[in-house]
């Protein structure tokens, strides 16, 4: 019979405070619970995310946090089989807190420690959900990070595409801050758009057939500060918001066909397995797009459950999991790292002047 395997995961890289126990057992993986503090209301008067506020709220709430979830998962302190937290990407003041404290509960345990990548935790995350196998191709959209990748095993990432500017995510949240959404806008752009005109507006779709699939959003946010000027109504709004929000699924419906073949071109045998993960991926309008896109092209297309596209800790604790498996544990002196990339052989694209 298969020993449990338990991992305590922590997670601080933005504004979420949030711990998770995650387990398996014979083969199978089960979340014993997942709790997740977010900041909106700290943040919501400085219309976007203050790392010092957010890194002091890390501090003050997360052993409240983590305590909350070991009771919720009816395990013992002592039970945990190792400890894993988010080293990187993102911010550092933040990162430090969720970090320092992993480290602090494994070192006090005497168990095994693992710093986890992010982004690693939102590509592997469907796999708490579904029989997700590898190899896949993965479209990472977030806040912070929008790629493509080519995902052969675990720890092994080939980046097909990237955003030469601005993330998806990003480009949702300054949209709705242009538009008057009150923040965190980027999700309640969908809403709005169930009630506007999605053709009233013509926005432009950057780099739409060159750059392979490199991707493009600043000229998105400079069309709609143009058009600002135009705003008057709450129907102006809900217009531009579905303008946005169409143009935003004809970009990706593009640039994942380009994806397809380019991943297909790495083995045309590969298993034909694609995955979306991150924060925007709970986005129905874009969901609805790649799904019916992936039926066409003979692909299988795999989505987190909902409560799992936003950063989460049961996510860390799952790569955790794997790692643990195949005893892949770092010392205790690993150090934060906020531009963490999945493919650390991939070039760092940004800016106008990128050769595309």
């Amino acid at each position: 019979m298969n020993k449990k395997i338990t991992i305590l995961g922590i997670e601080s890289s933005c504004d979420e405070t949030a711990a998770s126990i995650v387990q398996e057992e014979n083969g199978q993986i089960k979340i014993l619970s997942n709790i997740v503090s977010s900041q909106f209301d700290i943040h919501r008067e400085f219309g976007g995310v203050v790392p010092e506020l957010a890194a002091r709220a890390h501090v003050e709430k997360i052993d409240l946090i983590s305590e909350k979830a070991i009771n919720e998962s009816k395990i013992k302190l002592d039970e945990i089989d190792a400890v894993a937290a988010t080293a990187g990407p993102g911010l550092i003041v933040c990162l430090t807190v969720g970090l320092n404290f992993g480290k602090t509960v494994a070192a006090s345990l005497n168990k095994p420690f693992v710093a986890v990548n992010h982004l690693e935790g939102h590509a592997l995350s469907p796999k708490l959900n579904s029989d997700l196998e590898f190899p896949y191709l993965l479209l990472l959209i977030s806040g912070g990070h929008t790629q493509y990748l080519y995902v052969e095993s675990l720890g092994k990432y080939k980046r097909l595409g990237t955003t030469i500017d601005d993330a998806l995510g990003e480009a949702f949240d300054k949209t709705a801050k242009i538009i008057g959404i009150e923040f965190p806008g980027g999700p309640k752009i969908e809403k709005y758009a169930e009630k506007g005109n999605k053709n009233r507006f013509k926005l432009p779709k950057p780099i739409l057939n060159r750059g392979g699939c490199n991707l493009s959003f600043a000229g998105l946010k400079t069309a709609i500060l143009r058009i600002q000027s135009e705003i008057k109504t709450e129907q102006d709004k809900f217009d531009l918001a579905a303008s946005f929000q169409k143009t935003i699924e004809e970009i990706l419906h593009e640039k994942t066909k380009r994806a397809f073949e380019i991943y297909l071109n790495e083995n045309a045998s590969l298993k034909k397995t694609f995955v979306v993960a991150g924060g925007v991926a709970a986005n129905q309008g874009i969901k609805n797009i790649l799904e019916n896109l992936s039926k066409e092209n003979k692909f299988e297309c795999l989505f987190p459950d909902i409560n799992l596209c936003s950063d989460n800790a049961a996510m860390i604790a799952l790569v955790g999991l794997e790692k643990f498996k195949k005893k892949l544990f770092n010392e205790l002196d690993f150090k934060v790292n906020p531009r963490w990339q999945l493919d650390e052989k991939a070039q760092f694209l940004k800016g106008a002047g990128v050769k595309i």
